[in-house]
């Protein structure tokens, strides 16, 4: 496998921090075609802090924290998701939010996810509410047809909801990443060897 996508259920679940592990461990480029938000920083500056990997330049790097289309339109901005093409080679792809965020009024992050027809990791909070997000989310990504290659957790261990997630979705188990303090190159590398198996993303 050469390209896939990294998604969430929702967004700041830790999907920027499992792009970067996966990343760092397959020794792939990261891209994320849309960053909205530049403050604190972005998140191609937090994959660069956590790894020594390349980092695939941004299509477009919008400053207000929200959703895309919102976030174009207070610069003046449109969207052109023509222009959002993935770049040959091994890459690690992060989408903007959840599947459902508006890129533009007419398009949705799925809807570019789906025209790529790439692999997708569906990155879930182990918290209250991830069950009906996920299993939600893993509906919509089958209904357009993408291949889900797994869900990967985020967080604290919860066994009965991870399980009933698994068991009603079909899908694939990959690991789960637990939250790390203090979160450095070192922690994120050993954290993800320890949870996940390589050879799941290749």
């Amino acid at each position: 496998m050469k390209r896939f996508v990294v998604t969430g259920t929702d967004t700041d679940i830790g999907k920027t921090v499992f792009a970067a592990a996966v990343a760092g461990a397959l020794g792939a480029r990261y891209w994320k075609p849309v960053q909205a938000g530049t403050q604190p920083e972005t998140d191609s500056q937090v994959v660069t802090r956590l790894t020594h990997i390349e980092i695939v330049p941004e299509a477009y790097v919008l400053k207000l924290p929200a959703s895309p289309h919102q976030s174009a339109a207070e610069e003046g901005i449109v969207i052109d998701t023509d222009r959002l093409v993935p770049p040959p080679g091994l890459l690690v792809i992060e989408g903007a939010g959840g599947l459902m965020v508006p890129l533009t009024r007419a398009v949705l992050n799925i809807d570019v996810f789906a025209r790529w027809g790439l692999p997708l990791v569906l990155c879930a909070r182990t918290s209250l509410g991830t069950i009906n997000h996920t299993l939600l989310s893993a509906e919509a990504i089958r209904a357009r047809g993408i291949p889900l290659l797994g869900i990967a957790f985020i967080g604290d261990e919860n066994k009965e909801s991870e399980g009933i997630i698994i068991e009603k979705s079909g899908a694939r188990r990959l690991g789960r990443l637990p939250r790390l303090a203090p979160l450095t190159r070192e922690t994120l590398a050993a954290a993800f060897a320890a949870n996940f198996r390589l050879e799941d993303f290749r």
